[in-house]
């Protein structure tokens, strides 16, 4: 299958300087979402609008179903639909206005029934007729997605969708960004919250310092990387790790009362039984014994703190 997006050997270098790409290739496939995760400055939002051609890259190039983006821009734009970190609306106009031009941008002809279903599924019907100066900042967001959607693209480009919102309407723009996929629509989406990506993307994409760090399969992801903890209640706090359990550098709990062995689990060799028999014998009175995943916050956290 072909990719709905196909990036090769993308970079940005502004005038002053800086170079916020560097040799960045992707493929974006069909009905995927995607995560792209990154701190401040990392160069998620210069990647989203060279995409949107918004901002001209330095090398390399961009397709969109299989269009170029500099030599086909009015058939790629037409595919793509855009939502900003910021929220840029006129003030006075409605929100069934808002939505109507812009539908009429991009040469789509009047479909009301269309624009009724889009307003209901974000929740805006019943404020189709208020000026956007009177809406909430939540609301606000949610019109940009709605005027990002009105001359149905196929591809949805989300910077920072639900930044400043708060969980209940996270978890709504969630809902809505599930329903989208299953139409067709291709979503890529910036994000500072990581459970944002753990809870809705397919792959994961880490960007830092202009580079792809990794893109992967979410889980596929958590599966290579992540690594499992064994956390060994004690009866009696202890000040020391004994000696004859060394080997394993367990951490110990402020408290005294847990150690911590950190193990890859899917090496051959754990070192799960021998720790177990060392605690037997090291007179340490065991009371509970649990195990803990690594999260995709962890993971991310290792791989931007080692590329750094």
């Amino acid at each position: 299958m072909q990719p709905v997006v196909s990036i090769k050997n993308l970079s940005k270098t502004y005038a002053g300087g800086h170079q916020a790409l560097k040799h960045v290739s992707l493929d974006i496939e069909p009905g995927e979402i995607l995560a792209l995760l990154g701190p401040n400055g990392a160069g998620k939002t210069t990647l989203i609008s060279i995409i949107c051609g918004l901002v001209n890259a330095t090398t390399g190039s961009v397709r969109v179903g299989g269009h170029s983006i500099v030599e086909d821009f009015r058939i790629t734009r037409s595919m793509i639909g855009l939502v900003p970190q910021e929220l840029t609306l006129g003030a006075f106009d409605t929100v069934w206005n808002t939505l109507s031009f812009s539908r009429g941008l991009f040469g789509k002809k009047p479909d009301p029934a269309y624009l009724e279903q889009l307003l209901k599924d974000l929740s805006l019907w019943e404020k189709k007729d208020s000026a956007l100066m009177t809406l909430s900042g939540g609301m606000k967001r949610r019109v940009l997605i709605g005027k990002a959607l009105a001359h149905e693209p196929a591809i949805l480009f989300l910077d920072e969708p639900t930044a400043g919102v708060d969980v209940n309407l996270r978890k709504a723009m969630w809902t809505l960004v599930r329903r989208l996929r299953e139409t067709g629509v291709t979503i890529i989406l910036t994000t500072h919250y990581i459970e944002e990506a753990e809870e809705i993307a397919d792959r994961v994409g880490v960007i830092n310092g202009g580079e792809l760090v990794l893109v992967d399969d979410k889980q596929a992801l958590m599966h290579k990387l992540g690594k499992r903890q064994l956390i060994v209640e004690l009866e009696t706090a202890v000040d020391t790790v004994p000696d004859g359990l060394a080997p394993w550098a367990l951490d110990i709990s402020a408290d005294g009362r847990q150690l911590t062995y950190t193990y890859d689990p899917h090496s051959t060799h754990t070192g799960i039984s021998g720790l177990l028999a060392a605690l037997g014998e090291s007179g340490l009175s065991v009371k509970d014994l649990n195990t803990t995943q690594s999260s995709l916050e962890e993971i991310f956290v290792n791989l931007v703190s080692i590329k750094s």
